[in-house]
């Protein structure tokens, strides 16, 4: 008897091409993203050595890469030091462009130049250099999304300092842990953060991971709020800090492959690894993948909804943005604080042309419906770009449609902390595919494989792997080797994702590898389930996951967020059965519905899967240290 190979199935697949905007041309410059890609992988070596000379290097490296995918060695001969590319070259002709315009969900708003911030950087770094901070330290920022956030990050890096900064917000113990697997010695951190019109404690968490860390020796406040006097002599505050430093810093030129930062992944499904970006390859890779595959000038007003505490923050918010002189948005807050479409009234009141999100945020606004969408002017947006999760071909269309009324790009892009800029979507100009994730955005070749390690036909699912080295790929893992080169089997970079390529060359992700299901002998992507849920119009989002079954193996469970103007019921839980069988086969079929008000994710927005099934068995919940609240 013949053995069905364990491919993982591909079921969702609407056949949608969706053409680019009237007028993308005018402002995206590639027409043509296949023959940009096929040029690009002719010579990748030509095509980097080309985009490292739009950054400012001290000594101009000979070499591009040496070394193999899993021992990469980029610009190993260039020295320089990434806030100077960032911020130096641009002072001299665009010193009153503006770098950051900051909202707060309270109504605050702070605005400040490329020069004004240059010169605060340059206070806080030489506060550190007098501080006996020293190149090669390592400096946790645990600091909400604010200017001084940022200003914190450059000015360790302007003093060769490795910086990790942790999301404000993680409880005291993951702070502590990533603390202390850094070796970090100071702490930059700030006392409140803000979110639904509550002041978020986050001094009261640093005093729990920092008791008695012998290690940390110093721990700087930014203070907004009235919080209790200082009580560990460790402790200063951060304006006393910098304020009395000289605005001039000296950068420290170091080689391209100092370390610039540590960045601990959120752990949806394990123990968080710090993952390594240098100076040199990963500033080529981010600042040039970004303007690749935006768009994005610096007259346009650019907002990205992501947080320092993500490598989305890190790439398109501070280091590839700053490389490319943007002008950006920052608001730090809820999404949907003080009113549901806050977000919305942002964009309309700024005119933001160009946005960058995740497609949590697009579910939640497709959620709340078309009629909030309709309040507000949002002609002035010319492309929506979404990374994170698959995004579902229905949260794909309300972008499309009720936001952009059919003349928005809205553009899918697939990437991950350990590969810290874009590398797979859809350009702007480029022909859609809602059911389909995109393809290569630089010279990136991708396959898939199973288990074994083979290459698997076209349009079976098994794990997506990188065959390219790319600057912008993880360096290595902070002190766990080992665990580094467990992503190199095959002598090809394995993302941990499933996916599918079908014959046409367009990538589909369908999700983590862990997530997969296994129902009667089918493996399937979680993906295609909650995608087929979130066709049906009364689910706003959905989470599934596999519980064990006598006779499938496995039976699908799905927990449904439901849009505004729905109600749970018997009837429309068979509804939503009816409706994935309908869209997915028998086999997809959820053994049962379970309605919530909310799906448990990652602070970053990816949905816990592991917890929907812990909860359905039984079983331990694990490490829930990145668990939202």
């Amino acid at each position: 008897m013949e053995t069905k190979p364990s491919y993982i199935e591909g079921l969702l697949s609407t056949g949608e091409v969706i053409p680019p905007p009237a007028g993308v041309s005018d402002w995206f410059p590639i027409a043509d993203q296949d023959a940009f890609v096929a040029d690009a992988l002719r010579d990748p070596m030509a095509f980097w050595r080309e985009r490292a000379r739009r950054i400012a290097w001290a000594t101009a490296p000979k070499t591009v890469f040496a070394g193999a995918i899993d021992d990469p060695h980029w610009f190993p001969d260039g020295r320089l030091n990434a806030t100077v590319s960032c911020l130096d070259r641009h002072i001299a002709h665009h010193g009153d462009a503006i770098a950051y315009a900051y909202l707060c969900e309270d109504g605050t708003e702070q605005s400040i130049s490329y020069a004004a911030l240059l010169a605060r950087v340059n206070q806080l770094a030489n506060a550190l250099r007098a501080d006996g901070v020293a190149a090669g330290d390592r400096v946790c920022i645990y600091m909400p999304l604010t200017i001084e956030g940022i200003v914190a990050m450059l000015a360790c890096a302007r003093i060769g300092a490795i910086h990790s900064v942790v999301y404000a917000g993680l409880g005291a113990t993951a702070l502590r842990d990533r603390i202390a697997d850094a070796g970090a010695s100071v702490l930059i951190v700030g006392d409140v953060t803000y979110r639904k019109g509550r002041a978020i404690d986050l001094k009261g968490i640093v005093d729990d991971a920092v008791r008695g860390l012998n290690s940390v020796r110093r721990v700087i406040v930014h203070r907004r709020a009235a919080s209790p006097p200082p009580t560990d002599p460790r402790e200063v505050n951060f304006e006393t800090y910098c304020d009395a430093q000289l605005t001039d810093c000296e950068p420290e030129i170091v080689g391209a492959e100092h370390p610039l930062f540590i960045l601990y992944t959120s752990g949806t499904t394990g123990k968080p690894k710090g993952v390594v970006m240098n100076h040199g390859g990963y500033l080529v890779g981010a600042a040039s993948m970004l303007f690749e595959t935006t768009g994005i000038t610096p007259d346009d007003v650019y907002w990205c909804t992501s947080d320092i505490g993500w490598i989305v923050g890190h790439t398109m918010m501070v280091y590839g943005a700053l490389a490319n002189r943007y002008r950006c948005v920052l608001r730090e807050g809820a999404a949907d604080y003080p009113v549901p479409g806050a977000v919305y009234g942002a964009i309309d009141r700024l005119k933001v042309t160009k946005f960058y999100t995740a497609p949590t945020l697009a579910r939640m606004l497709l959620r709340l419906g078309i009629g909030v969408a309709a309040e507000h002017d949002l002609s002035s947006l010319q492309a929506v770009y979404c990374a994170g999760e698959p995004l579902n071909p229905e949260a794909w269309r309300f972008l499309y449609e009720a936001i952009g009324g059919g003349e928005l790009a809205v553009c899918n892009q697939w990437w991950q902390t350990e590969l810290a800029a874009p590398t797979m979507g859809f350009f702007p100009t480029s022909p859609v595919r809602p059911d389909r994730s995109g393809k290569a955005l630089g010279p990136v070749a991708f396959s898939v494989r199973d288990a074994n390690g083979a290459v698997v036909p076209p349009n079976a699912g098994g794990l997506l792997c990188v065959e390219t080295p790319l600057p912008y790929m993880f360096a290595t893992v902070w002190n766990d080797p080992d665990r580094f080169a467990q992503y190199f089997k095959w002598g090809v970079y394995v993302a941990g994702d499933v996916a599918t390529i079908d014959e046409n060359g367009y990538v589909t992700v369908r999700g983590r590898a862990d997530d997969v299901l296994n129902v009667a002998a089918h493996r399937i992507a979680t993906a295609d389930v909650e995608s087929a849920l979130v066709s049906h119009p009364a689910c706003g989002e959905a989470g599934v996951c596999g519980v064990p079954d006598e006779i499938k193996g496995e039976a699908i469970v799905a927990y449904v967020v439901l849009r505004a103007g729905h109600q749970q019921s018997d009837d429309l839980a068979a509804s939503l059965i009816a409706h994935v069988r309908a869209e997915l086969g028998p086999i997809a079929t959820p053994a049962a519905i379970r309605f919530a008000s909310k799906l448990p994710k990652t602070r970053s927005g990816k949905i816990m899967r592991r917890l929907l099934k812990a909860q359905e068995t039984g079983q331990d919940l694990g490490d829930i240290t990145t668990l939202e609240e």
